[in-house]
């Protein structure tokens, strides 16, 4: 739907309420499997920190009933290849906290190319410690054919 804000589990949106080949460009900042809990927190009117915060969400990823049903989800329903490149990191990687992570990003990147016309782009954000991971998915599921390239941030340090 045009104009729409969705709130929630884009995973379930994506499934509920977008149209196959319906989106021009998506721009994808995940967690990056950090392992930290992340806040919210508010300041005084005066600009001064304060105490007062709210838990944004956890970027820690566990193996368990979700990652597992997710799994057999996309060994079961989903496109061969993806299927069995799943499969694949499973064995080499394990049942761990990447692994969970990979097969949360699996699921949504399956729906997130369903959604994608085919003129469309995608940029994914990630960082060091799942982007090697991450590529494979990508190739898997839109062919590393049409892989275009890497961007790089340079950070600097602005006190400097």
């Amino acid at each position: 739907m045009r104009n729409t804000l969705y709130y929630g589990d884009n995973l379930a949106i994506l499934r509920e309420y977008i149209d196959d080949a319906s989106v021009d460009l998506i721009y994808l900042d995940p967690p990056f499997n950090s392992a930290r809990s992340y806040n919210v927190l508010f300041k005084h009117e005066s600009g001064d920190a304060a105490e007062a915060q709210v838990k944004a969400f956890d970027d820690t990823w566990h193996w368990g009933q979700d990652a597992e049903r997710t799994y057999h989800e996309l060994v079961t329903k989903g496109v061969p290849p993806v299927a069995d490149m799943i499969g694949a990191m499973r064995q080499f990687i394990g049942d761990n906290q990447m692994m969970a992570y990979l097969v949360m990003m699996a699921a949504r990147l399956a729906e997130l190319h369903r959604v994608l016309k085919p003129t469309g782009s995608l940029y994914l954000h990630c960082d060091p410690t799942a982007s090697h991971y991450l590529k494979v998915i990508l190739d898997t599921i839109w062919g590393a054919q049409n892989y275009r390239n890497e961007i790089v941030w340079q950070r600097t340090n602005v006190h400097s």
